[in-house]
């Protein structure tokens, strides 16, 4: 394995040939639970962020939780972000202060604007108006320029790609992170002229299309600057498509449910790792790992100090060496809005606990960048799966198996112990606040 100093990181969310983890999770199926997951290496719940943060939002990180950024950053590498953030806009929570030397992005999500669904301006009485002002792509903690339009959201890939090209060029001769979180496929969606109608595939076909040439353009430049034998690649999703947007939503590729769910098409994402002559190539783990892995994963192979605070990822460095036997992971926690414990997993084991939330099943979507309906209050009653025969989640085993209903409900109450759950009413020993904003 490559020394510390040596050891390039680029973490992005789309695709390249490597070593896919087939059954990976993020830590929460919302955007900005996902993302403090992702960096923190913690259930999101235990760092006291849940949902997605609006514009001038009064929370973020809390400046004590270490980064992946920080962790590296601590260790002598060059650190960024393109692309979008979502973890608080005020200047106290962006990247610059969680570890990240430089940042050109979004602050939160794309459709966090005063624009309607087809680009038109919203009506002034929409309530949305005053609370999402016209979107600041920032460069650090100062605006580049104001996002208005869907044409200005079409140029956001290729200026976070050209960014990333030039912070790899910049610091080939030096250890870095780099983290892409591309704005996009999240809606609206938008592909810029070079793309428009190239796929043949419709506009979601195109921006993945455009997405595809990011990475190979950070691939291309890899091989060029010959680089590719000490960087770790990874890329990963933040959660399960958006169904209710029909052609503009992707697929969750028969797994049941989207994005804000619990069940496996809102939380198991797409994984794929590229380390020349460390990761096997094409080969494919069925072994569980989830987000928050990541953060001990990277500390482990760059030889930092894990944070001083509790985590919850586990070191699968094991897994990314081809080692068939290891099983680091036995055990993930499906958390949901504040602080639901809906449903717990051991190995190929699932019991999803009586909770009530979203359903897409209920209603027909909708096409072309305009959203169907969602039932929000759908109620579900326990149910135990079992994942290997049927990761669909469709055939309740629960009588036929007691001994692992009552197995997974002492996890449960493990993680009611340790986390908390608001269904039951338990507070948790060992939640963390999130960031906050002083009061006047």
């Amino acid at each position: 394995m490559a020394h510390y100093n040596t050891t390039r990181l680029i973490w992005t969310n789309w695709q390249a040939k490597g070593y896919d983890l087939l059954i990976f999770l993020s830590a929460q199926a919302v955007c900005s639970a996902s993302r403090a997951a992702l960096l923190t290496g913690c259930y999101p719940n235990r760092i006291g962020f849940s949902g997605a943060l609006f514009p001038r939002a009064t929370v973020g990180l809390h400046p004590e939780e270490k980064t992946i950024a920080e962790l590296l950053q601590e260790k002598g590498y060059a650190t960024a972000i393109y692309g979008k953030w979502h973890l608080g806009d005020h200047p106290n929570f962006l990247p610059t202060k969680h570890g990240f030397d430089d940042y050109v992005g979004l602050p939160y999500s794309n459709d966090m604007w005063p624009i309607h669904y087809d680009g038109t301006p919203l009506d002034e009485h929409d309530p949305k108006r005053s609370r999402c002002p016209y979107l600041p792509l920032l460069h650090n903690a100062d605006t580049l320029q104001e996002i208005k339009t869907l044409e200005d959201q079409a140029k956001l890939t290729a200026i976070y790609t050209e960014r990333a090209v030039s912070f790899i060029t910049r610091n080939k001769s030096k250890p870095f992170f780099l983290y892409l979180p591309h704005s996009m496929p999240h809606v609206p969606i938008v592909a810029s002229e070079r793309f428009k109608g190239k796929s043949q595939q419709g506009t979601y076909g195109d921006v993945i299309m455009e997405l595809d040439w990011s990475v190979g353009e950070i691939m291309k430049t890899l091989q060029a600057l010959n680089l590719e034998k000490n960087t770790l690649v990874i890329l990963t999703s933040d959660n399960g498509p958006w169904l209710n947007f029909g052609n503009h939503a992707g697929s969750s590729g028969g797994l049941r449910e989207g994005k804000g769910t619990s069940f496996e098409g809102g939380q198991r994402v797409p994984c794929i790792m590229r380390w020349k002559g460390v990761t096997p190539a094409g080969a494919i783990s069925n072994k569980l790992a989830a987000t928050i892995d990541l953060l001990p994963t990277i500390a482990q192979i760059c030889n930092t100090e894990k944070p001083n605070r509790t985590i919850d990822g586990v070191d699968i460095s094991a897994l990314l060496k081809g080692e068939d036997t290891a099983t680091p992971r036995q055990h993930f926690y499906y958390y949901y809005q504040k602080n639901n414990l809906e449903a717990v997993r051991r190995n190929d084991w699932k019991l999803v606990l009586a909770h009530r939330g979203r359903t897409y099943e209920q209603n027909l979507p909708n096409n072309d960048g305009f959203p169907g309906k969602i039932t929000e209050d759908h109620s579900f009653l326990m149910a135990l799966y079992d994942l290997r025969r049927d990761p669909a989640e469709r055939y309740d085993v629960q009588e036929m198996y007691p001994a692992i209903v009552q197995e997974l409900l002492e996890l449960a109450e493990t993680a009611r112990e340790d986390l908390g759950d608001n269904i039951t009413e338990r507070i948790g020993k060992n939640r963390r606040p999130s960031g906050s904003l002083p009061s006047n």
